[in-house]
């Protein structure tokens, strides 16, 4: 075991279940074990983080910039490098960036950027979500309303045959879109996610029946729970095949619905960060408003990493530490099909480990 690497904290949170004084050998990228810190062979390289947990690292699953760069007006392999390096910085070794509803040629070239970063071997990038342009101009949110549209299956084609392998969200309203666009945006293996939307109860149960396995940002630019009309929201809550992210920064929903939503959905909730980033150039355009993000005065974008999404969870949403670690690890992975190499500390799984600091406020990738 002369080359492996062993990481050590009084604290292990393994994705099922907490570790005392425990140790996780790695080989390169893969966990070879996770064994007692007494059992530990003498002659291995040992990295002992104090004061904190050790969890499996996060993923975002939605992300549109960092560093003054929206990836829609820089579609750059540079601009992903800031982007995936912020996310790094908030304990997310994953991210999919996204791009609002546009142009056809700005989602090609935002997946021709990805394209070259894989080729320059940049890490972390799992592919493009792509939020829009096939939603509900009701529900559209801050997204271009000239530039939303009902896809025709030609349309549709040329585009996921562009962005084949690159594509692997998209949002899109499903009372918007036909039958068989939703059957050939799935036979490309892409996880359609049910949002800005003003789907009924029955459209939008009829569209899980259909494939459709997730709902985008819930509660926000959606059909809401009325309660002789459960819309879009209502039925993700009342749908045990359908996950959803959430925004719990506090702005974009009220910690209370996040506790209500938790309560009811449990393991079927996972968090994004909807991180937008400070910019005055292109057709979207955001300004740091506190913590928070603005376009003339109205919420944009939220300013979380998933480190801070965590702690928001734990401190305002009284969510256990564990759980929330699995809402911004394991239930991510869940939706994209990695959960069987991502969002668990486990023998056979990706070495992605974040180490948090619950005194400090902090987190480091290990």
């Amino acid at each position: 075991m002369n080359n492996y690497t062993a990481h050590a904290a009084e604290k292990i949170f393994t994705g099922n279940e907490w570790l005392d004084d425990h140790a996780i050998i790695v080989d390169g990228e893969i966990i070879k074990d996770v064994v007692a810190q007494s059992k530990l062979p003498a002659d291995l390289k040992l990295n002992n983080v104090s004061d904190a947990i050790i969890s499996p690292a996060f993923i975002d699953l939605q992300i549109y910039g960092a560093n003054g760069k929206l990836l829609s007006e820089h579609p750059t392999p540079e601009a992903l490098t800031d982007l995936y390096n912020y996310c790094r910085d908030g304990g997310a070794a994953f991210c999919m960036p996204t791009v609002a509803t546009n142009h056809y040629d700005v989602f090609k070239k935002a997946i021709d950027a990805i394209r070259n970063y894989w080729k320059q071997e940049g890490e972390g990038v799992l592919g493009i979500h792509l939020e829009g342009p096939w939603i509900n101009p009701l529900k559209r949110g801050a997204h271009i309303e000239s530039l939303v549209r009902s896809p025709s299956l030609i349309e549709a084609k040329e585009l996921l045959e562009y962005g084949k392998g690159v594509i692997k969200i998209i949002t899109l309203a499903p009372e918007q879109c036909s039958k068989e666009v939703i059957d050939l945006i799935l036979s490309y293996g892409i996880v359609i996610s049910a949002g800005h939307s003003n789907a009924t109860y029955k459209q939008a149960k009829e569209s899980f029946r259909a494939g459709i396995k997730a709902v985008t940002h819930l509660y926000n630019a959606m059909s809401p729970l009325q309660h002789r009309e459960p819309g879009l929201a209502g039925a993700a809550m009342d749908d045990d095949s359908v996950m959803a992210s959430i925004i719990p920064d506090g702005y974009h929903v009220d910690y209370a619905a996040i506790r209500i939503a938790k309560a009811v959905m449990k393991n079927r909730l996972f968090v994004i960060t909807d991180a937008v980033t400070q910019t005055t150039a292109g057709a979207y355009q955001h300004e740091l408003a506190g913590d928070k993000y603005e376009a003339a005065g109205i919420l944009s974008g939220s300013a979380l990493t998933m480190h801070k999404a965590l702690l928001n969870l734990v401190n305002h949403c009284g969510i256990e530490m564990g759980e929330a670690i699995r809402m911004c690890s394991l239930y991510p992975a869940r939706v994209m099909g990695l959960d069987n190499e991502l969002g668990e500390i486990k023998k056979g799984y990706k070495a992605k480990l974040v180490a948090i600091n619950q005194q400090e406020g902090s987190c480091i990738m290990l």
